[in-house]
């Protein structure tokens, strides 16, 4: 009777052990499974940024040995009109590279949930989303030739009469970096539109139903509902769209390199020049953990408000 009365008790306490086995087993195969992108990660995104926080302390013409200088190199960037200017340049691609794609593609993927459907949404989506498949590389091209003083653009222009407009759009000092911009909004609009889109279909009907019963006009639906329940995929998108204008370099180095003088430059064309044409590791590794640092700024607070929204 006691070995039958203490085995039920055995058995109780044999099982909170084997199910901390069980998830010590799932949590050891889980983390066998990611790492090897976490070595990778470590590899190719970690490790490059230790050794460029640790450059930036240095000056080093990447070849010869190191001098230390402490934070020489931060005030240097700091204090350089040049280098403050690509900073600046950044921020106004900003407004290209995010908030018109992600404007824009509130606008478009709305028209799209509403009329668009069958084939015809199927296309306008896969060619909305088709200059994220073309290498930023391939669209600088593209659009340098379009952009050109003999270029598509103004040969339209042309043709409707406004040959005053035509000028030599990326060679311009004025227009240059709006060129750029322009670039970057036809690059990003896709994938905004097509995100925004995804998070639209997935609305419950009903709710626009209920707002059409009560007199509610398209823009209305639009600002009391499509807009506040895309929380989420608008975050996203700000988020992808913000690291891509303050990171941007393909597009800007392709089309303009830069110029003209330093109109277009941004910190990773910068970055490119200090470091492998004029052999200054200090600088150009100061300025790129600058930039890091900004991009931090910019996206944990976005990111801090949309889960706080939530």
């Amino acid at each position: 009777m006691t070995t039958s009365d203490n085995r039920p008790a055995a058995l109780a306490a044999s099982r909170p052990t084997t199910k901390s086995k069980n998830a010590r087993r799932e949590a050891i195969i889980g983390w066998l499974f990611v790492l090897p992108a976490l070595l990778m990660y470590a590899m190719f995104v970690l490790l490059p940024l230790l050794m460029s926080i640790q450059y930036s302390f240095f000056r080093w013409n990447g070849i010869g040995p190191m001098t230390w200088v402490g934070f020489d190199n931060y005030t240097r960037v700091l204090s350089d009109p040049d280098l403050l200017g690509t900073i600046l340049n950044s921020f106004r691609l900003v407004f290209f590279f995010s908030f018109i794609p992600v404007a824009l593609g509130l606008v478009v993927a709305s028209v799209m949930h509403r009329m668009a459907t069958g084939r015809l949404g199927a296309v306008s989506r896969t060619v909305l989303f088709l200059p994220q498949i073309i290498p930023l590389v391939a669209a600088g091209i593209i659009w340098g030739w379009l952009l050109a003083l003999p270029g598509l653009i103004n040969e339209l222009l042309e043709a409707v009469g406004l040959s005053a407009l035509t000028r030599a759009w990326l060679g311009d000092f004025t227009w240059a970096l709006p060129a750029v911009g322009l670039i970057g909004v036809w690059v990003l609009l896709g994938f905004c539109t097509v995100l925004l889109w995804t998070g639209m279909s997935k609305l419950d009907p009903a709710l626009y139903e209920s707002a059409r019963i009560d007199g509610a006009s398209w823009f209305n639906e639009f600002i009391s509902i499509t807009v506040p329940l895309l929380r989420n995929e608008i975050g996203v998108c700000l988020t992808v769209t913000v690291i891509a204008a303050l990171a941007a370099f393909d597009i800007v180095y392709i089309s303009t390199a830069g110029g003209p003088g330093n109109a277009t430059a941004v910190p990773g064309i910068q970055i490119y020049i200090l470091a492998f044409t004029e052999q200054r590791i200090g600088p150009a590794s100061a300025l790129a953990v600058i930039l890091t640092l900004l991009v931090l700024v910019i996206i944990i607070p976005i990111q801090r408000l949309n889960r706080e929204i939530k």
